[in-house]
């Protein structure tokens, strides 16, 4: 028996919230304790990074009115986003594509400024920063959906126009504004399917063996 595997029970439970986890856009009006809220900022920290550059930052809002400014900023989005859908405008007009407005707690995630100065794993690939900073959000998304707490990504937004509102410095780049909160129920399914906008798609399409598009024949089904 391997020393370091954990139970069966809390591989478990690592594996229910992965199969669990919901992008979520519909909340109930109920508050998040500040240890909790700590706890899963905490879970976003100990997110593996690029040369341990940790490159997030997370701005708490808790001003109505600057909730209410970053709501209009993504509703000017989807409102551009739709029109650049074309034919599907229609129906993306009809999906709910946040909560920023109900939800408990509400989050902008964001780089920093001087990440220049960071070379190590990013002299070629400086988009690193962003890969490490979508860790820690996907920390924050397991630990939150294990405390029953649904939470969503909100990508629809003009960075120049929040970084504004936020008074970020010159050099900084907002990445997400996260919808954190108690929900009536977790969607059985990404609410994306259950809206008909998309179907997820089975693993092996994604899993190659030494080239591209090989079919990899070693791994279990």
């Amino acid at each position: 028996m391997d020393k370091h595997k954990f139970t069966d029970q809390e591989i478990s439970a690592v594996y229910r919230a992965i199969a669990e986890r919901r992008d979520m856009r519909h909340f109930i009006d109920k508050p998040i304790p500040a240890t909790t809220l700590r706890k899963l900022l905490q879970a976003a920290h100990q997110a593996g990074s690029v040369g341990l550059m940790q490159p997030w930052r997370f701005i708490r809002i808790t001003n109505l009115t600057l909730r209410r400014a970053i709501h209009q900023l993504v509703e000017e989005e989807r409102q551009l986003t739709a029109k650049a859908l074309a034919e599907r405008q229609d129906d993306f007009m009809k999906l709910k594509v946040e909560g920023i407005l109900e939800c408990a707690e509400l989050l902008v995630v964001a780089l920093p400024d001087q990440r220049e100065q960071h070379i190590f794993g990013r002299r070629t690939l400086p988009e690193m920063d962003i890969a490490s900073t979508a860790c820690a959000i996907q920390n924050m998304w397991l630990a939150a959906r294990a405390e029953g707490l649904g939470m969503g990504w909100v990508s629809l937004f003009e960075p120049e126009k929040l970084s504004a509102l936020l008074k970020m410095p010159a050099g900084s780049q907002p990445i997400a504004i996260l919808c954190l909160g108690h929900v009536e129920e977790f969607y059985s399914r990404p609410m994306l399917e259950l809206e008909n906008w998309a179907e997820a798609r089975d693993l092996d399409e994604f899993v190659s063996e030494n080239y591209w598009s090989v079919p990899c024949s070693t791994i279990g089904s």
